[in-house]
């Protein structure tokens, strides 16, 4: 392969740091002998909260109350298209049920799991739209109880676009809460009627870790790193768009990785020439952290072919991936590794963030090379079933006998033995010899 980094990253983005683990481990236990107590001096000490943990209707209504009307018909907006999208996913998966031999039914259920948390980020940014995205996308999956959970910013409490959000998409209980014991909190059924059987939702790195920690006892969506978007751009691309969107992606924060692949030299210098100055002109906190992730974790990879971009592109598996080339169509037959794509630049990643439709909950750090994004699927378990005749029991019954002895699994095959003694007391069957047992 030919490639050239134009500009390349000095440091590559590593695993969760040996600290960051200490202090989640050290913070579970602390909640798993302590309970709500240490649930709520986390509060008080980490977040500045020292209100209620479970927040009631008067706080959602304050919430909405303080929101302009046009900021809530821009939720309902973003509302409507997530759950339009989330039903449309439900509807493609099926229950089935098929006569796979004469006598031999097999069938595919599809349950909603019993309880769901999920996380709501409100560090940074006033994060309303990831409210819709796991809450909203809970409930159309049908979770019959869901508690999700959002940091409190000190006595102002939960931000309250976020409280409209999760009160508009369904949410059962809702917490003031953040960070590990945030998580803790719905693991461990705290504050709510039961323990989550899946916590999904971005967050910080010791959020991350937490899931990553608890994973097994819950299910997740995905053990999330850093935002990272990549760009494919040809030369029909405009460098002044490629630029404002890998730099509108950088703003996530200063560790969030952002990609450029192209086989055009020209566009590949272009944008790193447009960087500083479309950064700079972003406000303080938004440029702080955008400069930083350019400069640490800003690669320009410049390739020879639309071939080799693919193969890059495959590599590196970003969490979104945007096409502004000649011919998007062909990218969309061919690429296979990325959370979300984005096609065409009328587009951008921004869209998919806020209120297109799809899922922004996204693999991250090469996790969409066997994964993809957070949707209704992430909440309801595909779970089978099987019915036979005497019949089918007959002839399943001599194969699974015989099997079982090959593998050495002799009460295995007294299972089939009984049945076929049984059901059939006048037939003799070949039923194998016990292999490779030792007594």
């Amino acid at each position: 392969m030919t490639i050239e980094y134009l500009k390349k990253a000095p440091s590559r983005q590593e695993s969760i740091d040996e600290e960051t683990a200490e202090t989640v481990a050290r913070i579970l236990g602390d909640i798993q002998r302590n309970g709500r107590s240490a649930i709520e001096r986390y509060a008080r000490d980490i977040d500045g909260w020292h209100g209620p943990i479970v927040l009631a209707e008067d706080d959602f209504a304050r919430a909405t109350k303080s929101l302009s009307q046009g900021v809530k018909d821009d939720i309902a907006f973003a509302y409507a298209r997530v759950r339009d999208f989330a039903q449309r996913q439900r509807e493609s998966l099926q229950e089935f049920e098929v006569e796979l031999i004469d006598g031999l039914v097999a069938g595919q259920k599809l349950i909603p799991v019993n309880s769901a948390g999920c996380y709501v980020p409100g560090g940074r940014y006033a994060h309303a739209a990831s409210a819709i995205m796991s809450v909203c996308t809970a409930k159309v999956a049908g979770v019959p109880d869901i508690v999700a959970t959002s940091p409190a910013h000190k006595v102002a409490g939960v931000n309250p676009a976020i409280l409209h959000t999760m009160n508009l998409c369904g949410a059962d209980t809702v917490l003031t809460l953040g960070g590990v014991q945030g998580i803790a909190a719905m693991a461990f059924g705290l504050y709510s009627a039961k323990p989550a059987d899946v916590i999904v939702g971005p967050g910080n790195r010791f959020v991350a870790e937490a899931k990553r920690m608890l994973f097994g006892r819950i299910g997740i969506d995905v053990v999330a790193g850093p935002t990272e978007t990549a760009i494919i751009a040809d030369e029909t691309a405009d460098a002044n768009v490629v630029a404002a969107d890998l730099a509108g992606q950088a703003e996530h924060g200063p560790d969030s990785p952002v990609w450029l692949f192209t086989s055009s030299r020209e566009m590949g210098m272009k944008v790193i020439e447009l960087m500083p100055a479309v950064i700079a002109a972003l406000p303080e906190q938004a440029r702080s952290a955008a400069a930083t992730a350019w400069r640490d974790y800003g690669e320009v990879v410049l390739a020879s072919s639309h071939e080799e971009i693919l193969q890059i592109s495959d590599e590196y598996a970003p969490e979104h991936l945007q096409v502004l080339t000649k011919n998007p169509d062909w990218w969309l037959t061919r690429l296979t590794n990325y959370g979300s794509l984005f096609l065409g630049e009328e587009t951008t990643v921004a869209y998919g963030d806020k209120c297109a439709g799809p899922n922004h909950i996204l693999p991250t750090r090469g996790a969409s090379r066997y994964s993809g994004g957070l949707s209704v699927g992430k909440f309801i378990k595909t779970v089978t079933y099987q019915r036979l005749t005497r019949g089918a029991s007959r002839e399943v019954g001599q194969v699974a006998a015989r099997i079982s002895r090959l593998e050495g699994m002799e009460g295995h095959a007294r299972t089939g033995d009984i049945r076929l003694r049984k059901y059939f007391p006048h037939e003799s069957f070949e039923l194998g010899t016990l292999v490779g047992h030792k007594d």
